[in-house]
């Protein structure tokens, strides 16, 4: 008697358990494909596979072909201009592609992945950032998943998915190996670098990670005199792209701050001659003298330390702040000048258009 009460004593608490779990996943079915299988272990198959993330992004990744006018004895016709990918970022046609891709058509169509193909309108263009947005008038668009907000870091899986070589669309596998920094001065720094296969054709195709979110736009692989070099690929930050990609569909290109100066890191040299207390700020080496830091009064030489009262702690972050700064507006830039500090009041104007950057 004493063991059979015993016995259901500890029963109950065992069954109340189970019957809470069961109640768990019955209103939590996603939990479901995240339990572990019988005896804790994983199949190999679902370890070595990515078929289900390209199942979720591949068919929003679109080739891309741009066709420019030409001029002959037979008249004027089309010719194949340049061959690339596109991303379908949003339900009403908006597709994301690099501006080296389309940059010098006139005219562009995207083939789709379920046979469909559509010309497409050019809403915008940037080229400090290689990025352009087009729209195609097609309906039940596949949209690849999207966190603006997600954050590559060195060491995730990802896969290229794009057109090289215009052989039909393709996944290559990597990992990403060194990541940059976001922000809208944009140069080579705010790449993400990754291993994956990036090839002609690749250009503006989808970086997606092990779970097919997008996390950056294929942009172009290294090359050392002609040598493409193995493993040494890049794409665009999704962060960066995100963010350019609304500039060009509100105001068809991206507006940013201009100075008008170079600088680089303050060095203990530099702090020495021009007594600095402290490495901190912009060493300004050169400056436009039709630029709004020459109408202000910069000159080489002089050390910016604070912007708006924020401290300049390198050449990138008052790049940035000064781009992201809309022109016409008056900023209070701190220097220091032979050891002596200053309040300069700029007004800052617009960044002129960039040459076509390169790629692939």
């Amino acid at each position: 008697m004493k063991f059979t009460a015993l016995l259901r004593y500890l029963m109950k608490p065992v069954l109340a358990g189970l019957a809470l779990a069961a109640l768990i996943v019955l209103l939590n079915p996603n939990l479901r494909d995240q339990l572990p299988r019988l005896g804790g272990q994983v199949s190999q198959v679902e370890r070595n596979s990515f078929a289900k993330a390209v199942r979720a992004a591949a068919p929003a990744v679109v080739n891309v072909y741009s066709q420019r006018q030409q001029r002959g004895r037979a008249g004027s016709q089309l010719t194949p201009q340049g061959l690339g990918s596109g991303i379908i970022m949003r339900p009403d046609g908006i597709v994301l592609t690099n501006y080296h891709v389309v940059s010098s058509a006139d005219q562009v169509y995207v083939a789709l992945q379920d046979g469909r193909w559509a010309n497409a309108e050019m809403i915008g263009s940037d080229p400090w950032t290689d990025l352009a947005v087009l729209q195609i008038g097609l309906e039940n668009l596949p949209t690849i998943p999207l966190d603006p907000d997600r954050q590559a870091q060195v060491g995730d899986m990802v896969l290229a998915i794009g057109n090289p070589y215009n052989l039909g669309q393709t996944i290559t596998q990597g990992i990403i190996s060194a990541t940059g920094r976001n922000g809208l001065s944009s140069s080579y720094q705010d790449f993400i670098q990754t291993d994956a296969a990036i090839n002609q054709g690749n250009s503006g195709g989808a970086l997606v990670d092990a779970d097919g979110v997008l996390v950056g736009v294929n942009t172009a692989n290294y090359q050392w005199l002609g040598e493409s070099g193995v493993g040494l690929n890049f794409a665009i930050p999704i962060e960066l792209a995100y963010k350019i990609m609304n500039k060009l569909i509100k105001d068809g290109r991206v507006i940013r701050g201009h100075l008008g100066l170079t600088g680089q890191p303050v060095t203990q040299t530099t702090a020495r001659l021009l007594r600095l207390q402290q490495l901190l700020g912009v060493h300004v080496t050169e400056v436009d003298p039709n630029g709004p830091a020459a109408r202000a009064g910069l000159r080489p030489d002089d050390v910016l330390v604070a912007f708006n009262g924020e401290t300049i702690t390198g050449a990138d972050m008052l790049m940035d702040s000064v781009a992201e700064t809309p022109p016409g507006t008056e900023v209070n830039l701190t220097l220091v000048r032979r050891g002596q500090y200053y309040s300069v009041p700029v007004t800052i104007g617009e960044k002129p258009a960039a040459p076509p950057p390169p790629g692939r």
